[in-house]
């Protein structure tokens, strides 16, 4: 069974992670829990990117060695905020590993040897920010001064004796993927830029530079380093065992995996992924990831975050305030993934007041209360409630097809919208009311049942979103014991009404969402 292998970006490590690193990864982790929760084989890869002019500059400025500057901050920044961020990643790749390193060799090579790279000069406009050749069209005009566009800063002019792939021959191969294939390339709006791209006429890739040594040697001529780019993009590959044997231990493990099924990628970064990584894999005969999914900026200020202008913020200094699961929850509801949005610490306020204290862990608390206080803390008959039943089939046929798309706030939504329903139900059929005429009990434990069954379904839809919330609301309903792991709870399973059994003994917990502190 082929698994579903999904990556992030690998991200330069020349600072610490903001949270527009956090939100693909976030985005990356929800959606392979998902894919998980299907009962599927999964595979989920993020790592760092450590080669480059700009790291080697970075370094320089500290009075550090490459390698001792990406090992700091791999150790101290990178990897523990994704473990603070619960991120469930199988494998770690960094481009300055030997497993990297020894296989882009060997890809380089063989693509040398089958003639699709050649000796060349190049001379034009670089950006070390971007680590990009740049095009003159692509520069903006300053008092005479040639910014990139992205960065705001100049670029540099670059005169070298270097290695070229020949990337021209594959743009009509990719103008013909991409249009009988719309799905390999996502959103729409992203798919359009890159065929109006190549359509535009693509030039050869310089694939090597010779100004500076920190890199992967390119085989045949050690002089030179692998331009980081073409590195970096063969991570997707090498961590699952690019050119290994097909007999051996890589090679399964390539051929159980590749190709990959998402890429995630930012905006800004589409069309390395979109033109020149699958162009890279036409040349060796490897079969082209699935999709390319280019989600959208986040903005602080109108501006897209980035540390060169101070708008990245660091994902403790929301996740201190709201908690982790909030942070991961608000993203991916609050902005359409494909476009851009606007952080702020207003919006995140409100939602957490109103759709997860309010609307969800209020409702979890008041479940937990009412069994306690009239059913002896013990979860009472099965009872079924048609309307509640009928919806939450409903609820997961439209989840499950909006996460796998990628659309996780249609999914999200689907889901609160559901939460919202049993609020409902609660406050119409008044517990508490019919507690009051021991006649009603029956009516009574019937609600009460019906309110925890459709809890047991919204930690488990949730579980992708807010894996340590849910889990506590699991233990919380006495479905642990009963039902075995909340991980473990497959998607298309969680309609069946009446899985929570009589007797199961439910237990109060600290509140999920308490309430804020007023920030100063």
């Amino acid at each position: 069974m082929k698994s579903f292998y999904l990556t992030t970006p690998i991200y330069y490590v020349n600072d610490a992670p903001h949270i527009g690193h956090a939100y693909t990864t976030v985005a990356g982790d929800v959606l392979t829990r998902w894919h998980r929760q299907r009962g599927e084989s999964v595979w989920f890869l993020t790592g760092t990117d450590e080669h480059g002019q700009k790291v080697m500059r970075t370094a320089e400025q500290n009075s550090v060695a490459p390698q001792a500057w990406v090992d700091k901050l791999v150790a101290d920044a990178w990897k523990p905020n994704w473990e603070a961020l619960n991120i469930a990643n199988d494998d770690f790749i960094r481009t300055t590993e030997p497993r990297h390193t020894e296989r882009v060799q060997k890809f380089l090579q063989s693509l040398k040897d089958s003639g699709h790279i050649y000796a060349g000069k190049y001379e034009g406009p670089y950006c070390v920010g971007c680590e990009e050749f740049k095009l003159p069209g692509d520069l903006i005009d300053a008092d005479g001064e040639k910014l990139c566009p992205i960065h705001s800063k100049p670029i540099e002019l670059v005169n070298e004796n270097n290695w070229f792939f020949k990337l021209s021959e594959f743009a009509q191969p990719l103008i013909d993927h991409y249009k009988n294939n719309p799905e390999a390339c996502q959103p729409e709006s992203a798919r359009n830029e890159v065929v109006s791209f190549l359509e535009g006429g693509v030039s050869d890739l310089s694939i090597s530079r010779s100004t500076f040594d920190w890199g992967i040697p390119v085989p045949w001529d050690t002089d030179q380093v692998v331009y980081v780019w073409f590195d970096a993009l063969l991570n997707y590959a090498t961590a699952v065992g690019l050119t290994d044997a097909p007999d051996s231990e890589g090679g399964k493990k390539f051929a159980a995996t590749w190709p990959a099924d998402v890429h995630l990628v930012g905006k800004d970064i589409l069309r390395f992924h979109a033109v020149i990584w699958p162009a890279m894999l036409m040349a060796a005969g490897i079969e082209i990831p699935k999709k390319v999914f280019a989600h959208g900026w986040l903005l602080v200020g109108g501006e897209k975050m980035s540390k060169s202008k101070l708008t990245g913020i660091a994902p403790s200094d929301i996740t201190d305030h709201f908690g982790v699961d909030a942070f991961r929850y608000y993203f991916l509801r609050a902005i359409p993934f494909g476009s851009d949005g606007s952080f702020s610490w207003e919006d995140m306020s409100a939602r957490y007041t109103s759709e997860l204290a309010n609307d969800f862990g209020n409702l979890a608390s008041r479940l937990a209360a009412m069994i306690e206080k009239y059913c002896g803390g013990k979860v009472p008959a099965v009872a079924k409630d048609a309307a509640l039943a009928e919806s939450l089939q409903i609820t997961v046929d439209k989840a499950d097809a909006a996460m796998v798309a990628l659309d996780f706030q249609g999914g999200i939504n689907a889901v609160m919208d559901y939460c919202k329903q049993v609020n409902g139900f609660v406050t119409i059929k008044e517990p508490w009311i019919l507690a009051k005429d021991p006649a009603n009990q029956a009516v009574l434990e019937e609600v009460l049942y019906n309110t925890a069954e459709a809890l047991r379904a919204l930690a488990v839809l949730l579980h992708p979103v807010m894996p340590a919330t849910t889990e506590i609301l699991w233990e919380s309903l006495g479905a642990k014991e009963a039902l075995g792991e909340i991980g473990k709870q497959e998607i298309s399973n969680v309609a069946t009404w009446g899985q929570l059994p009589q007797g199961a003994t439910v237990t109060k917990t600290p509140v999920l969402f308490p309430r804020l502190e007023v920030k100063e």
